[in-house]
Parts: structure tokens; C-alpha cells; sequence
């Protein structure tokens, strides 16, 4: 078998792989984005750690590892808020839609983009196992990068949920979100910029190179839109409170230490 011949196996049992855990979606729509994508994602640090078999290097298992760790993590964290927050169930059907009108055709080119989408974004690390890179300073430099930003999400959400726990209807304004507003969302940008290093190095000819930027580009500005939903959500909730003026006009929505305090107004911003 050539290798273009084996490269499109590879990538066609990623993509099935990805469309298969995120059909999840056609019982309820927003298991597209959610569910179905935190675990399509630890489906594909499986998949690959078993196609690429021969293929493996400290590097690479470690990044399918981290894929695994992290898709279960949040495809685990998503579904115990589901079932237990009958609060966060009664916001999400005010803001996303339920998929209830959409036709058919609507929903099968969702699930195919998002699963098309989940592929792209691991896609350096494919690339790296089908090139049979070396484990060089990119390919650590990004799994760094993929940690931190493993670890920052982590704990913006565990923090999230202690200050709920303690004020269910206070902002929260303490620990990472001194530093953000959003850190849960700096943090998976930082997983899929660290990703994205790792393909450096490796990456070879201009398909692969656009594969691997589109999908870094795309979720980045699905998490700048999802900081936008946050802040209008929180905006409506809190915006009546003086403490909640003095945060968001000190605290950067998203990247530390840049004075981008809302994304409000870009309405281009969907996520």
C-alpha cells in the first residue's frame, strides 16, 4: 500500500471514529459540541495509539495520552453537569438551540463538520506518527504547552464549581479568574496551541500545514465565541452589580495581561 493509499486509510478511520462518538448529537443536539466532542477526542488519542502502534515515540504517546485525559476529563465533567445542574439545563435551552425544528440535512452537515473539525484539530500529531517524526524540541515544547493548558482548565473549573457551591448566584471572581475572565477557555486554547507546535518540525507541504492551522484556527475562534455567550449571559445576570462592573473592566475576557475586556459587540463571534 503507498503511502498516500495509507494516509487516507488512517484519516478515514479517524473521521469514522469521530462520526461515530459524536452521533451522540442526533439525541441531543448540543451533544454535537459537547459531549460528543470531549469524547470523540479521547476516541482519537485511542484511535491512534492503536493504528500507529508501530509507529509510537515518547512524544506521541504522550500527546494521545493527553488527548485521552483530556477528552474524558471534559466529556465526563460536561455529562455530571448535565445530569445533576437542573440550573445549567434551564440556561442552555434559553441560549442554544435544541435542534427540535432543524431538518434532517441540517443536522447530518453539523455532525459531520464538527466531526470533520475534531479530526483537524489533532491532525499535528497524526501528521507527526504519519511522518514518523523524531521526538525533537517542537514536539516537547508543544506537549508543555498541551499540559499546562490540560491543568488550566482542570482547575478553572474545579474553582468555578467550589465558588458556586459556596454563592450559586455570585460571579465567580476568585483564584484563575483574577487572571481571566474565562480562564476554562484559555486553558483549551492553550492545549490546541500546544497541539499545534508539536506538528512543527513535522509537518510537510502546504495541505498539511493548512490542516493543521485550520484546525487550531477554528477553535480558537469557537472559545473567543463562547467568551462572548459567557459575557452576555453574565452581562443579563449580574450587570445591576457594582463589584461585577469593577471585575470585567480590570480583568482581560480572555488572554492574560491584554486589555480585551468584551467581545460583546463582535457579533461575527459564534460559538
Amino acid at each position: 500500500m503507498s503511502f498516500t493509499e495509507t494516509f487516507a486509510s488512517a484519516f478515514l478511520i479517524l473521521l469514522i471514529v469521530a462520526l461515530v462518538i459524536s452521533a451522540v448529537g442526533f439525541y441531543k443536539y448540543v451533544y454535537f459540541i459537547s459531549l460528543g466532542y470531549g469524547f470523540s477526542i479521547a476516541g482519537l488519542g485511542v484511535t491512534m495509539l492503536i493504528v500507529f502502534r508501530d509507529n509510537l515515540n515518547i512524544i506521541t504517546v504522550i500527546a494521545c495520552v493527553l488527548f485521552i485525559i483530556y477528552g474524558c476529563r471534559l466529556g465526563g465533567y460536561l455529562l455530571i453537569r448535565e445530569i445533576k445542574s437542573a440550573s445549567y439545563r434551564n440556561t442552555m435551552k434559553k441560549e442554544i438551540n435544541d435542534g427540535s425544528g432543524m431538518k434532517l440535512v441540517a443536522k447530518l452537515a453539523i455532525w459531520i463538520s464538527c466531526s470533520l473539525l475534531y479530526v483537524l484539530q489533532v491532525s499535528p500529531v497524526f501528521f507527526r506518527l504519519q511522518n514518523d517524526g523524531i521526538a525533537d524540541g517542537f514536539a516537547y515544547t508543544g506537549i508543555v504547552i498541551m499540559i499546562c493548558g490540560v491543568v488550566l482548565e482542570s482547575l478553572a473549573d474545579i474553582q468555578k464549581s467550589e465558588a458556586k457551591k459556596k454563592n450559586p448566584k455570585r460571579f465567580c471572581d476568585s483564584g484563575l479568574y483574577k487572571l481571566v475572565r474565562c480562564p476554562n477557555y484559555l486553558g483549551e486554547i492553550l492545549v490546541w496551541t500546544g497541539v499545534l507546535v508539536t506538528g512543527i518540525g513535522t509537518l510537510s507541504g502546504g495541505w498539511q500545514w493548512a490542516t493543521a492551522i485550520i484546525g487550531w484556527e477554528c477553535i480558537v475562534y469557537i472559545m473567543f465565541g463562547g467568551a462572548r455567550r459567557l459575557e452576555i449571559r453574565q452581562n443579563r445576570n449580574y450587570g445591576a452589580d457594582k463589584e461585577y462592573q469593577t471585575y470585567v473592566k480590570k480583568t482581560p475576557i480572555l488572554i492574560p495581561f491584554v486589555p480585551l475586556y468584551s467581545v460583546e459587540k463582535y457579533k461575527w463571534l459564534l460559538g
